[in-house]
This record gives structure tokens, C-alpha cells and sequence, in this order.
């Protein structure tokens, strides 16, 4: 038995294949007792893979392959631009909270060129955290493949002493990767020397041996490259797919008790993402008094501004059940969270708007978040929040767009920067995107693909199976045009591919502690260095791990009557 302590899912931006479900099954299929995940630099599809492991019955292992800098990641050296590999796996979940600051930290203060993290906090959060050598771009590797056999020692030194029992010297086996098989009998020699157990490992981005050629296109498309250039970055065989424990058993015929190691170290294994809760930001009242009194107190001020000092006796019944709900609920920080926002927008003048059924709320009528009395529209605050309802209600925030910044300044101002995030969102291979990178990649005539692309219906969700059956014309192109095919059965498996990141256009989340209790955080994609950092989550692993999220949406519907007015 085998278990795989190296694999890149599709959210793995630099250049993975690995979809999670089909990696999750193929694992299942060759009775993996569990399977790891380690993309580059980050945790992106760590909820989802950790999800899709429970449901499968494969034990996912939560990790990330780091990188490292030579010295301290606050140095920016253009000598040093390509810092360490390291595979790190989240052993308790302890561990995995450490990997989390771990990215963070690599990410928002070490990034030069990539995440960089380094010694000083590798120690700090290393407990529960099991890590391998490892591979060719490691630091190890580097010194075996120097000579620098002192250096080697140096580091295997530090990493054993800093990381008691969890240290492993890693081995891969792939043809083509320069001085690799040198690289494994160093790493067998310094095992011997230092008694730092071996584990072997497999370098994964891809699921079957079969999808090797989708890889390259998709690494061509990913680097702006196509297949006819001999400097693109590509791999050298086709040995980077999920192989089965057999396979890595004929692989290391000499090394039983590496091979054994990773079921070893997977049995240690049990951490990850928890779901089920809520966690929402703690308003803090003027006095210390409980949040849901406070929030009663407001009501009732505002619910004698908009209908005077004798409100009916309809409205006040309105308003008794909608405040034993959200206490039923325990969602009055939330109200209060939304109202407070709202104060500073409102004092401000930004012009905004609540869509959905928020406007149901007469809670947020009195506290002036909307302005739409519900009574008088008949509105049912039941579609918004009832006693049955699991989710966070969802109050979804427009505002014009040229000052939306200035909202979400005033949240991190307001709730402090480790508490407020914006939210990533992954763009992926459309259709019509799909034929056209295709097409560029396979170094076809740029009119290739922008013909099959016309030929494709405008619809939202559009496929490339539904394309094919809705126009005649692209079904003819595709049967009778060889570079066509080509191009749409290649594009018809990577369709739905991670494209790149972006952040989304109006998810933010607040918490209560620091965001990294719960999410890894990285740079805003936005360029913005004074902007805040974005969740390695998208929306909805964001909700599975209890996160407040919400919407602020700029619409320049709010700005234009905003200018017009003034």
C-alpha cells in the first residue's frame, strides 16, 4: 500500500491538472487509504479536496509546497529569485492553523517573485506540522547537488531539531529531471548518516498518464507559450500522474520502508478545515451591554423616527417578532455589524442600496439600512430569516462604485486588518475562451480559434457539448475540419479549468479573531499595495468554514445620479 503525499489540484495556478473530484476518485479507486494535497504556495482548494476526501472515504491530507527563502523573507535579493521548495502537511489540527499563518505570513510578508517563507517562522509555527525534505528545487537537493555535503548536514540539523520526530528525507522518481537520481542516493547516503527516516514520493499534477498532452497545452496557455517553442516550461516524460501503489512499489523495489513511511505519516495525519459553525464578528456595544439589548435599544429609537412616538400597534408586533427571531438566532452582532456600516455610509453621503430580501426587514428599516417600509409593500420576513434557516441571512450592499473602497477602509479601520478580507474568486476556461487559448497554444492560426469562437451561441454557462448541438455551423467546422476538431476536443477537456485568480467584485468577509484562525490570506490581484489581502477561499468554502461574508457591490448606477446630484 501507498499513499500520495504530493499532489497539485486544478487550483494550483502555476500549472495543475488535478481536478479534486477526479483526483479524490482515481485515489479511491486504487484503495488509497488517503491522499494528499500540496499546490504551490497555497491553500486554495484545501476545503474542497478536504470535503470531497471525507465523502470518498480517502483520508485527505492537508499540505502546501513552499517555498523557502535563502535568508530572511523580508530580503528582496535579485540574486535570490528562486527560494526553496519544502512540503509541509498539517499533522493535528494545530498543525493545520499553523500552515495557515504559515501561507499567510509567506504571502504578505515574504513575496518576492513567489510566497516566501523562511527559518525564523518555520520554527515559530511548527508545531503539528510534519515536513519532507523535498524535491530537486528543495535545499537539500541544492547542496547534494553542489557537493556542499556539510551544508546538507546543516540542514538536515535545523530541520530535525526544529521539527522532533516529523522530519522526513523525501525521493522522487522522474526521468528527464537533471542530476535527480544523484539527488536520491545522496538523500539514501545522509538518511544512513544521520538516521532521518527516508519517505518516497511522487510529483502529481495530473490524474491518468493519459492526461499528459492536456497538461502541456494547459501549461502553454497558462505561461502565454505554444507547443512549437522549445524553451516553454514543460515536463520531460509523462510519469506526473496519480500512479498506483504497484507502480510506486516496481519504482523503489529497494526502499520497502520508504514506501511504508507514507502510510506512516498518513495514519499521523488528521487535521484540516472544520465545518458546521458560525462565527460572527462580536459587535462591541458603547457599555459593555449585551449585544441583543443594544440592538432592541436601536430599534426602538428607530422605529419611532420612521413612524412616530405611538408607532401602531401592527408595526410594533412586526418588529417584536423579527428581534425574537435574531435572538432566536443568535444574529444580533450581525444586525448591528450591518447597522454600523451603514451609520458611517449614511454620515458620509455615499449613496447605497440593499437588494434581495433584506428589504423585507423592518429591523433594518428602523435601523436605516434600507428604505423601504415593508409593511407598507406587504413584504415577508420570512424569505429573509426564520428560526429554520441554517445560513447567515444574506443582506447584499450596493454602493457607488467610486467610493466602495472607502466603505471597506472604514471596516479594516473599524474591526482591525487581521479581521477584514476581501474574497477570491477563480476565473475558469469558458467556452469561447477555451477554443481561442487552445488554438494559440497548438501555435494554430490566431483566425482558428476566433472563427470556432463566433460559432459558439452567447449564453450564460454556455458549453462546448451544448454549442455543438445548438449550431449546425460549429458542428460541421468539428466533423469536417481536422484543425478544428483538434482544437474543440482539446478545449472541450479543459473547459472549466482554473484560468487565474481575481477578487471577487463584491465579497468581504469580517470576523471576530484573526482571519487566519480560520483562512489563508494572500495579496489583493488588484495591484493595490495598500489594499486588503484576499481570502485563499472562494465564496463558498468562505461560508463552509463559518465565515461572515458579505456583499459590497460598486455600481455605477449609484455613482452617475451621485454626480448628476451634485
Amino acid at each position: 500500500m501507498f499513499v500520495h503525499l504530493h499532489n497539485h489540484s486544478e487550483y494550483s495556478l502555476l500549472d495543475g491538472l488535478s481536478r479534486i473530484d477526479a483526483l479524490v476518485k482515481r485515489a479511491a479507486e486504487l484503495n488509497m487509504p488517503a491522499v494528499a494535497l500540496t499546490d504551490h504556495g497555497n491553500v486554495h482548494g484545501a476545503v474542497d479536496f478536504f470535503k470531497a476526501g471525507k465523502a470518498a472515504g480517502v483520508k485527505p491530507i492537508i499540505g502546501v509546497e513552499g517555498y523557502v527563502a535563502p535568508g530572511s523573507r523580508s530580503v528582496k535579493d535579485p540574486n535570490d529569485r528562486l527560494p526553496f521548495h519544502i512540503t509541509l502537511l498539517a499533522q493535528t489540527q494545530t498543525g493545520y492553523l499553523n500552515l495557515l499563518k504559515l501561507v499567510t505570513a509567506a504571502h504578505l510578508e515574504g513575496f518576492y517573485y513567489r510566497p516566501r517563507m523562511d527559518r525564523e517562522i518555520l520554527a515559530r509555527h511548527s508545531e503539528g506540522i510534519i515536513v519532507l525534505s523535498g524535491c530537486p528545487s528543495a535545499e537539500l537537493p541544492r547542496r547534494i547537488t553542489d557537493g556542499r555535503t556539510e551544508a546538507a548536514r546543516e540542514v538536515i540539523g535545523w530541520y530535525r531539531e526544529v521539527f522532533k520526530g516529523r522530519y522526513y528525507l523525501e525521493m522522487m522518481a522522474h526521468d528527464g529531471v537533471p542530476g535527480l537520481p544523484e539527488i536520491n542516493r545522496g538523500v539514501i547516503q545522509l538518511s544512513r548518516d544521520s538516521g532521518v527516516p527516508l519517505v518516497v514520493t511522487h510529483d502529481t499534477h495530473y490524474v491518468r498518464k493519459e492526461d499528459a498532452p492536456l497538461q502541456d497545452i494547459l501549461t502553454c496557455i497558462q505561461t502565454n507559450t505554444n507547443v512549437q517553442d522549445p524553451k516553454r516550461l514543460k515536463f520531460e516524460d509523462d510519469s506526473y500522474y496519480l500512479k498506483s501503489p504497484q507502480e510506486m512499489a516496481a519504482l523503489w523495489p529497494e526502499q520497502p520502508e520508504a514506501l511504508k513511511n507514507t502510510l506512516v505519516i498518513a495514519e499521523q495525519c488528521d487535521a484540516g478545515p472544520e465545518t458546521g459553525k458560525t462565527y460572527v464578528p462580536r459587535y462591541r456595544t458603547p457599555s459593555g451591554e449585551p449585544s441583543m439589548g443594544y440592538l432592541r435599544a436601536l430599534c426602538v429609537e428607530g422605529v419611532r423616527r420612521r413612524y412616530g412616538d405611538a408607532p401602531p400597534r401592527p408595526v410594533m408586533d412586526r418588529l417584536g417578532y423579527e428581534l425574537e427571531v435574531i435572538e432566536k438566532t443568535s444574529f444580533a452582532d450581525y444586525f448591528l455589524v450591518v447597522w454600523d456600516i451603514f451609520k458611517f455610509v449614511n454620515r458620509r453621503g455615499v449613496l447605497s442600496a440593499v437588494r434581495g430580501s433584506a428589504a423585507a426587514s423592518l429591523v433594518l428599516y428602523c435601523l436605516d439600512v434600507t428604505q423601504i417600509d415593508p409593511l407598507a409593500y406587504r413584504l415577508v420576513f420570512e424569505r429573509f430569516l426564520n428560526v429554520e434557516r441554517k445560513e447567515m441571512p444574506d443582506i447584499d450592499m450596493d454602493f457607488q462604485d467610486d467610493r466602495r473602497e472607502e466603505v471597506i477602509r472604514y471596516c479594516v479601520e473599524r474591526y482591525g486588518k487581521e479581521h477584514v478580507a476581501q474574497i477570491i474568486t477563480f476565473g475558469t476556461l469558458g467556452a469561447k475562451a477555451a477554443v481561442r487559448d487552445v488554438a494559440r497554444a497548438l501555435n494554430f492560426e490566431v483566425s482558428v480559434g476566433d472563427r470556432l469562437a463566433r460559432m459558439i451561441p452567447f449564453r450564460l454557462n454556455m458549453t462546448l457539448d451544448a454549442a455543438r448541438q445548438e449550431s449546425q455551423e460549429l458542428a460541421t467546422a468539428v466533423r469536417t475540419e481536422e484543425k478544428s476538431r483538434q482544437v474543440f476536443e482539446t478545449a472541450r477537456q479543459l473547459e472549466g479549468a482554473v484560468r487565474h485568480a481575481s477578487t471577487h467584485a463584491a465579497g468581504v468577509v469580517i470576523s471576530d479573531e484573526p482571519l487566519t484562525n480560520y483562512v489563508a490570506l494572500q495579496r489583493s490581484t488588484s495591484g493595490d499595495e495598500d489594499a486588503p489581502p484576499t481570502t485563499q477561499f472562494a465564496m463558498g468554502p468562505v461560508a463552509d468554514v463559518g465565515l461572515l461574508k458579505m456583499d459590497f457591490l460598486g455600481l455605477t448606477n449609484l455613482t452617475i445620479p451621485d454626480r448628476v446630484i451634485k
